[in-house]
């Protein structure tokens, strides 16, 4: 036999095992695949439920004096329940929406939110026919619609896109919607109640009758796509995911959703909020008050304990909420309480110590719409390209929140508007644009996809809860200080010592 038949060629190496994460290809994020135009409906579709909702806000609060006409209610602090039962409902229900969202997919969600909150506003319009109590329960019932609309738009938005600048610009262009939806929404309300308000109400639904078909359309289906990709992710590839997906025996719906938690939870909320929202009409020490409020305590001791203990699937994973993640939160529920004391005791004050219709209102508040924009732009730059951390742009809204109102608080009734109030309101939406997409986009850079729903929600949560624990303390300072409630003078000073609890607010955590 020859040498070379003799040799026998030496065998291969056996390739490694690869690990089951190595084997995995990297999550495909749904933006990555769409068209531009398909890119734009869906960014479109989603910012909507930010305009939305603070168009349906800022509408009822320029119009509220001809609602308190037409309904035969002129105490403000009963009026203020309009306003502040709009944010109490999406406040205290959004953390459970934006898990229906993980659970069920937040495309079909953002579907039923838009269909909820224009069956709703139809029927505040139709409120005219009744009388104030079903005014208020039609405005607490719209306030469901945002607090299923905006997790989940923002979910949407946090699972299309990666981490980096074009997610920052996206998100910065979520929250620069929000003045721009306040002014739009009380133009066209303010012009529509000049032949009748209910007319604003019924707008309203129509155009969120179109954005429901506008998500179903564009919205569902990037959003199923995703989750289907999301079956290949390995952080996806947990238990809990297989079984909340999609469950239908009523003990899987309660553990995926965690119903228990989300009943104690929900109901800490409203009582709490409830007794600082009546405290203004009924007074500090009245049991109406007492009960709720101490009620309200006591579930929401009895919450953190199911969460932190029995909860399977808990509403508020609290290892997603770090310190930087805290320290947001924090700024953002007093920033936007101090926001909505201004918006508010602002539009007071012009309306009763200057006499301005809905319409040169309006007209007051407008440059907010460009002053946004250009603060959104602003906010993306410092999120992105100049990596600016959270305590420095969270420092730099509550600056400009403190800012705002002391300049409000401060000017004389019959001052030039270009003075002071013209100033304030260029100034308060850098604190607006500033703390929302900031902190969004921190708490969606935080959790994980999975989480995304709830990551989305505990922001908007501390958003509209803080406007309404605002309102309600300010009301109650507003009562304790004014002078002769006849008076424009008394009214006056009750005004402005209430936009005192705005500036308190931003102060303290700076």
């Amino acid at each position: 036999m020859s040498d070379s038949a003799s040799i026998q060629p030496e065998p291969e190496p056996e390739p490694e095992p690869k690990s089951e994460s190595a084997s995995l290809p990297p999550p495909r994020w749904a933006s990555q695949s769409l068209t531009p135009m398909r890119e734009a409906l869906l960014v479109f579709t989603t910012c909507m439920a930010q305009f939305c909702t603070q168009s349906a806000f800022f509408a009822v609060l320029v119009l509220l004096q001809p609602v308190g006409d037409s309904l035969g209610v002129q105490s403000r602090p009963r009026l203020a329940w309009l306003v502040a039962g709009y944010s109490l409902a999406a406040g205290t229900l959004i953390i459970f929406c934006g898990r229906l969202g993980d659970v069920y997919g937040h495309g079909r969600m953002l579907v039923v939110g838009y269909a909820w909150f224009a069956l709703w506003s139809c029927l505040a319009g139709l409120s005219v026919y009744s009388g104030f109590h079903l005014a208020v329960v039609a405005r607490v019932m719209q306030g469901v619609g945002p607090a299923v609309c905006l997790p989940n738009a923002l979910a949407v938005l946090g699972t299309a896109y990666p981490p980096g600048h074009r997610k920052a610009m996206v998100f910065a262009l979520f929250g620069a919607v929000a003045p721009v939806g306040a002014i739009v929404g009380g133009v066209f309300a303010s012009l529509l109640a000049l032949a009748w308000w209910p007319w604003a109400m019924w707008a309203l639904a129509l155009w969120l009758l179109v954005l429901a078909c506008l998500a179903a359309a564009f919205v569902v289906v990037v959003d199923d796509d995703d989750d289907d990709d999301d079956d290949d992710d390995d952080d996806f590839h947990d238990d809990d995911r297989q079984q909340n997906k999609n469950p239908r025996r009523f003990k899987s719906v309660s553990d995926a959703l965690d119903l228990p938690g989300a009943v104690i939870g929900i109901s800490a909320l409203v009582l709490f909020n409830f007794a600082w929202t009546q405290a203004p009409v009924d007074g500090w020490g009245k049991p109406s008050v007492l009960v709720p409020l101490v009620a309200g305590i006591v579930l929401f001791a009895l919450f953190l304990l199911f969460e932190m203990k029995l909860s399977p699937a808990p509403l508020l994973p609290l290892d997603a909420v770090t310190a930087d993640v805290g320290f947001v939160l924090a700024a953002v529920v007093c920033g936007w309480a101090s926001f909505g004391v201004w918006t508010l005791y602002l539009t007071q004050t012009l309306q009763d110590a200057r006499r301005l219709s809905p319409l040169l209102l309006t007209a007051y508040f407008s440059p907010v719409a460009v002053a946004g924009a250009a603060a959104a732009v602003v906010t993306g730059l410092m999120l992105g390209p100049l990596r600016f951390g959270p305590p420095t742009v969270m420092t730099t809204a509550l600056s400009a929140f403190t800012v705002g109102s002391l300049l409000t608080a401060s000017a004389p009734v019959h001052q030039t508007y270009w003075a002071q109030i013209f100033v304030a309101v260029v100034v308060m939406p850098l604190g607006m644009d500033c703390s929302f997409p900031a902190a969004t986009l921190i708490v969606s850079n935080a959790v994980a996809r999975r989480h995304q729903g709830m990551g989305a929600s505990l922001v908007s949560t501390v958003v509209n809860y803080g406007i309404a624990i605002g309102v309600a303390l300010a009301g109650t300072v507003e009562m304790r200080l004014q002078g002769d409630p006849d008076t424009v003078e008394g009214r006056l000073r009750g005004f402005r010592a209430a936009l005192f609890v705005g500036i308190v607010f931003c102060t303290g955590v700076e």
